[in-house]
């Protein structure tokens, strides 16, 4: 039986079972079992390895010991264990001395849920695990790699969790094109479920990797954060699956939570590889965290305010970002003007409808950018569909190998992209016609006529965003006038 198999066979026995309601629950319930039977499969390997290796869970907690065995608990008996005993176990896991695995479960566990009713029927999901999955079988350890995939693309029809997925090709391009080297720090302060972490080991190993000193480097530069427990339970799954052995850096919590300010110079980071949350707002207070001028409760703003200040001089990034960001006015103006001042916003690929279906219709940018010399010009890549493609969608998504166009005409920072032309889908922009516009990024392709949009997605994109901006002046009106009135006290609304 395949591992896409077991999976499907797993999901459909937990649709039997009461207390797992719908895609995102099952997907939950899927992932803290499959941790734990990874977990325990490196452990092996681990043991085999090192002869005073000591594990961070207690022998009773052990996969190996409580659900190894097909004959084992069941029913009320399994039940009762994995909700009072299992559980508040590993969330109250310590580190041994150096060894900070009992902190990496402890995390993915802090705030896990166990969703099943049927102590029966946790029983045959967990024989099926057992039986099905082997990551220490080298021929299914790039079958796994492909059947998470799969959980990730479930996981984005799966209502408002979706937002946490990016196509591999959008993030498979972006980490080829800031190309970040060995020693270089890596961090996606929005991580999700890792997609673009898993990239980047990825093209370490593929191109700087040579020996197990190496490998220690690279085991050490990737750092990510995520605040909703699902998708850091993902990435830190999808971080072991990659084979980064105590994945620690990837953290849950607000990135967003914490003063601007607070993040010092030895915090700052080489590369920053990102898609930030879209159209979603941050509780009330966060923004208080963030200057004055760059307030907002619009996640992806602040974000970008974020990444600015996380990279150190001559440290690059690419970041996804709606068209919303392009064209918005109040605080985007100034969050943009701080962008073009303070980096060499290089480069933005302007991506067709389609690319983030079903979750959104919204057109989306790419922007590259290097923080430490100021923008002197835009160059922007109008990407086209393939040949006969109107669209994409779960069938046919877009693909990888659709960017060596731009790859091919990509160039050199080094030299300014001086081998850079202009063509049907790329032209450029200088800083002081920006300027004109005042820091409007929405430029249309020069060489195709003016269309008027009739697309309701991005119609209603403009009119939100227009919403949004209209509410941002009411904010500030507001907070003006509770300033005046808590000045003068006798002073009457």
């Amino acid at each position: 039986m395949s591992i896409n198999t077991t999976i499907k066979s797993i999901q459909d026995i937990m649709r039997k079972d009461v207390g797992v309601d719908g895609d995102a629950q099952r997907i939950g319930q899927l992932v803290w079992m499959l941790f734990l039977k990874i977990f325990d499969d490196r452990e092996l390997e681990w043991e085999m390895f090192n002869d005073n290796y000591r594990s961070p869970i207690p022998s009773h907690l052990r996969w190996r010991n409580w659900a190894a065995d097909a004959e084992g608990m069941t029913g009320d008996e399994l039940k009762e264990f994995v909700d009072n005993t299992l559980f508040p176990g590993l969330q109250n896991l310590q580190p041994l001395g150096d060894d900070y695995r009992g902190i990496v479960i402890r995390n993915v566990f802090e705030d896990a849920y166990n969703y099943m009713k049927s102590g029966q029927l946790m029983r045959q999901v967990i024989n099926k695990l057992q039986d099905g999955i082997n990551f220490n079988k080298s021929a299914e350890r790039h079958e796994l790699g492909d059947m998470y995939e799969q959980i990730l693309k479930d996981l984005q029809n799966a209502g408002n969790a979706g937002e946490f997925y990016t196509p591999r090709a959008v993030t498979e391009f972006m980490v080829n094109r800031v190309d970040p080297k060995l020693e270089e720090k890596v961090m996606d302060p929005a991580c999700g479920t890792g997609g673009f972490l898993t990239c980047t080991i990825e093209h370490k190993r593929k191109h700087y990797v040579k020996t197990t000193q190496d490998e220690q480097i690279l085991q050490q530069s990737i750092h990510g954060v995520e605040k909703k427990p699902l998708p850091h339970l993902l990435a830190t799954t999808n971080m072991i699956l990659h084979g980064i052995e105590v994945p620690n850096q990837i953290r849950h919590d607000n990135t967003l939570a914490r003063p601007l300010i607070s993040w010092g110079p030895k915090e700052r980071v080489d590369v920053i590889v990102a898609n930030p949350p879209f159209g979603g707002m941050e509780e009330d207070g966060i923004e208080t965290n963030f200057p004055s001028a760059f307030r907002t409760r619009e996640t992806a703003d602040l974000f970008m305010t974020l990444f600015i200040h996380l990279l150190r001089d001559g440290g690059r990034a690419a970041v996804v970002l709606p068209d919303g960001f392009l064209f918005g006015e109040g605080m985007k103006t100034r969050l943009k003007e701080k962008l073009l001042t303070e980096c060499n916003l290089h480069t933005i690929v302007r991506l067709p409808n389609g690319v983030f279906n079903p979750y959104t219709g919204i057109k989306t940018n790419l922007l590259f950018f290097t923080k430490g010399q100021p923008t002197e010009k835009v160059w922007y890549y109008e990407h086209p569909y393939p040949q006969g493609v109107k669209s994409y969608n779960k069938t046919k998504p877009m693909k990888f190998e659709e960017f060596q166009t731009e790859i091919d005409w990509w160039g050199n920072e080094a030299d300014g992209f001086a081998d850079r032309e202009e063509t049907e889908q790329a032209w450029q922009v200088s800083i002081d016609e920006i300027k004109a516009r005042n820091y409007n990024l929405d430029i249309k392709n020069p060489h195709v006529g003016e269309q008027i949009i009739h697309d309701p997605d991005e119609l209603l994109a403009k009119y939100e965003q227009q919403q949004a901006e209209i509410q941002e002046i009411r904010n500030q009106l507001r907070d003006i006038l509770a300033d005046a009135l808590s000045r003068d006290p006798g002073a009457k609304a």
